[in-house]
């Protein structure tokens, strides 16, 4: 079995909070992460319908069987029950008491920061990263955006076609069904692929709108189930302190790359060699590393993007304490002077940073004049290094030991 990054800061959060929230999307691994990490707690799944009835009729008396706490999943089935935990949590002022699942945040979510506010901690769970799959090891980028990281398609090697077919299916017959008043869902299917193929691009509702054949109120309403799934990330624009004409719409980001090149239809992994759409696929692999590397630490996204109407434009910023800090991602195996050109011209705009970085679709570790270049392997280390090189206070005496530059 694979163990999940997730795992410490779910321990550590446990001992600070009494109740723990893991949500998700579905099948990215929140149930066994939960029943790995707590093994003597009582377990009770809530998309059982025999034990929803049973709680709905007397909630007193099955909290009473567990006076030491339980694992609760899927708890968005009976949002109901967050009164009774958090009196429960009032009464016995334990941490670590209860650990829910759900996965979607609609009025899950909603529920749990009105009757627990102060009570739990909520922690982010997206499918496998590459380390958890692959530690450092050098895997073929066409056969990584074909796969995805679903954790099913690894732990039980169901083949990827079958998998995406069951998992659209049952998203759309249930989770749609459940979470909004959708009539028409041949036409839902048929938005999912629309995103997909604008993966990596700046969210234009209207043309959505338009291509589908529904209304851009009706685009938004959608997007949203996408985004409170944890199916895509709308990536904010970055225009603090920047006198200048930026771009403030999003860009539209799946959050697992297997799922978007099913839905564009790729059945073949050599397919995406030479697929017109790479690029962008590989830029969403990567927003999708970073995003895993932040959710399983605990934190909040620090991920912007950089768009002048007219020239400069920068894949990724990371906001850090000091100054927003410039990322390039390029699917590109050979590096090139090229794949500097964003970052030298918003080095104009901002100087307050001390290294850029660069992600390439190779296996690489080096580092160009001031920019700290990895490869689509080693995206955490990147950031780990981007983020504590900004932040650390003597910043523009000395360059960070190990960090020489070298020549192109």
């Amino acid at each position: 079995m694979i163990k999940r990054v997730a795992q410490k800061k779910l321990i550590e959060l446990s001992r600070y909070f009494p109740v723990v929230t893991v949500t998700g999307p579905r099948q990215s691994g929140k149930t066994t992460l939960v029943k790995m990490t707590f093994p003597n707690k009582d377990y009770v799944n809530l998309e059982n319908p025999n034990i929803r009835e049973m709680i709905m009729i007397d909630p007193e008396g099955f909290f009473q069987q567990y006076p030491d706490g339980a694992i609760l999943d899927e708890v968005q089935k009976l949002p109901q029950l967050f009164s009774y935990i958090q009196t429960m949590v009032d009464k016995f002022k334990v941490n670590g008491l209860f650990i829910l699942t759900g996965s979607n945040q609609f009025e899950f979510m909603q529920r749990i920061g009105q009757s627990m506010a102060g009570r739990t901690a909520i922690l982010k769970l997206l499918p496998f990263s590459y380390q958890e799959i692959y530690n450092t090891s050098v895997i073929p980028i066409h056969k990584l955006l074909f796969t995805g990281f679903y954790p099913r398609l690894h732990d039980q090697h169901i083949p990827i076609e079958d998998f995406f077919i069951a998992y659209v299916n049952t998203y759309i017959e249930r989770d749609v069904r459940m979470i909004a008043n959708v009539h028409n869902l041949t036409l839902f299917q048929n938005f999912l692929k629309v995103c997909a193929a604008r993966t990596g691009s700046i969210l234009n509702k209207t043309a959505i709108s338009n291509e589908v054949g529904v209304s851009s109120k009706t685009v938004e309403e959608w997007l949203s189930i996408l985004e409170a799934s944890f199916l895509i990330y709308r990536m904010p624009p970055y225009f603090k302190n920047f006198n200048k004409r930026i771009i403030k719409s999003p860009k539209l980001y799946f959050l697992d790359v297997g799922l978007a090149a099913f839905l564009l239809g790729i059945q073949h992994a050599d397919q995406l060699i030479n697929h017109p759409l790479r690029g962008e696929i590989f830029e969403s692999y990567v927003i999708s590393e970073l995003l895993k590397y932040i959710y399983n630490a605990g934190k909040r996204s620090n991920l912007y993007f950089f768009r002048e109407s007219n020239q400069t434009e920068v894949d990724v910023l990371l906001d850090t304490a000091f100054s927003p800090v410039p990322v390039e991602i390029k699917s590109s195996a050979t590096l090139n002077q090229s794949q500097f050109k964003n970052l030298n011209l918003f080095r104009k705009i901002s100087t307050d940073f001390v290294h850029a970085g660069l992600v390439l679709g190779t296996d690489i570790e080096r580092t160009f004049n001031d920019t700290i270049i990895r490869g689509y392997n080693r995206v955490p280390e990147l950031y780990e290094i981007l983020v504590k090189d900004n932040n650390f206070s003597e910043k523009k005496l000395a360059r960070p030991e190990g960090l020489e530059p070298s020549t192109l």
